[in-house]
């Protein structure tokens, strides 16, 4: 009798025990994945009367490690946040009223670079030293074509500048000083197709990797390319891609690069919610190409590398997030944003309509 209530203690142990075991594993999984495993979005200032078209965070200092994110739009409208966010203030670029800052390059608490986006001397690049409070214009032009549509720095002194075909070949402008800006060579730069072109839409049509390569994406001709130099600009070849093309508001809108991954969305601006051919993806650094197999929820303007699998992607009709090197994507907002910016993994906002800045709460699972 003693062992046969051991063992009917025994079978009501064992079911007790396995539901015991069954909560602590799941106790386990939920703390390596825990509900920062979907993405949300904090809106940190609107209302401003400007649409928001570039954004860019750096640390204060190289012993301050607090972020700094300096925002541009139009109506010659400057944001920035000392504190991450937390607080802003608008700045003001003289006789700038009239222009549209569609790009921005933070390099610290105090130095920034500034692009205007418009024909003739609309475009024109800025550089302030003293966080805002005066601003020196060190590049403009006035030569038919030219139309500033995106600046990248990979140094706080090395720059470079995206304009449209200038006597049939896009521009590229660089700076070795932080200072003078001067075109790079173009005698290898393939020729530009009818109607060929790039949107500053998010400021990232252009981008850099390492110390040697520049890409930029193109659109509104009869294929959306990519251009790539793997020696700072020296020399140049075109790739077509299967991104949306064929009218003059399809194509690419934003490139980035993370290891051999290169990212491209884009699509067609005046059919935002189509989602058919607005990213691609190559896995050998450009050579080959494919369409994504699951879209973003439509045409996006900006796309941000977080590691080497985990993209983001922002657009006028929501944001979205792949965790396979852009293969799928998936939703993780609705807010109306063009620009996005990645300070480091933990560390993203993104700028849009109605001068609304945003930060991505827990990016990675």
């Amino acid at each position: 009798m003693v062992e046969g209530r051991n063992v009917a203690r025994m079978r009501c142990v064992r079911p007790i025990y396995l539901i015991l075991l069954i909560v602590a594993i799941a106790l386990r999984v939920g703390a390596f994945n825990p509900p920062q495993d979907k993405p949300s979005w904090t809106a940190q200032t609107s209302g401003v009367h400007t649409n928001l078209r570039g954004i860019s965070a750096a640390h204060a200092s190289r012993t301050d490690k607090t972020a700094v994110v300096w925002a541009s739009g139009s109506n010659g409208v400057v944001l920035r946040s000392p504190d991450g966010g937390k607080t802003w203030q608008q700045l003001s670029v003289a006789d700038a009223e009239r222009l549209d800052f569609r790009g921005i390059q933070a390099i610290d608490a105090n130095t920034a670079y500034l692009m205007s986006s418009g024909e003739g001397d609309s475009s024109r690049i800025y550089k302030t030293t003293d966080g805002g409070k005066t601003w020196k214009v060190e590049y403009s032009d006035v030569r038919a074509g030219f139309f500033l549509d995106a600046i990248v720095c990979s140094s706080d002194v090395k720059c470079f500048a995206l304009s449209d075909p200038v006597d049939g070949k896009f521009m590229v402008l660089a700076t070795q000083d932080g200072e003078h800006w001067k075109e790079l060579p173009r005698e290898t730069m393939p020729a530009a197709l009818p109607s060929e072109g790039a949107f500053a839409a998010g400021n990232s049509a252009l981008a850099v990797y390492g110390d040697h390569e520049i890409y930029f994406g193109t659109g509104g001709g009869t294929s959306s390319r990519v251009f790539h130099s793997a020696d700072m600009g020296q020399t140049w070849m075109a790739m077509t891609t299967p991104i949306s093309a064929g009218v003059a508001s399809a194509g690419i809108f934003s490139i980035t690069r993370s290891g051999d991954t290169l990212i491209v969305v884009g699509g067609d601006y005046k059919q935002a919610n189509l989602a058919t051919s607005a990213a691609a993806y190559s896995a050998d650094r450009g050579t080959t190409w494919q369409l994504a197999a699951g879209h973003p929820g439509g045409y996006r303007s900006g796309v941000a590398a977080l590691d080497t699998k985990t993209f983001v992607s922002v657009g006028p009709n929501g944001e979205d997030i792949s965790r396979d090197s852009g293969a799928h994507w998936a939703p993780v907002g609705i807010l109306n944003l063009n620009a996005i910016a990645v300070l480091d993994v933990g560390d993203v906002w993104g700028g849009g309509a109605n001068g609304t800045v945003a930060y991505l709460n827990r990016p990675l699972p």
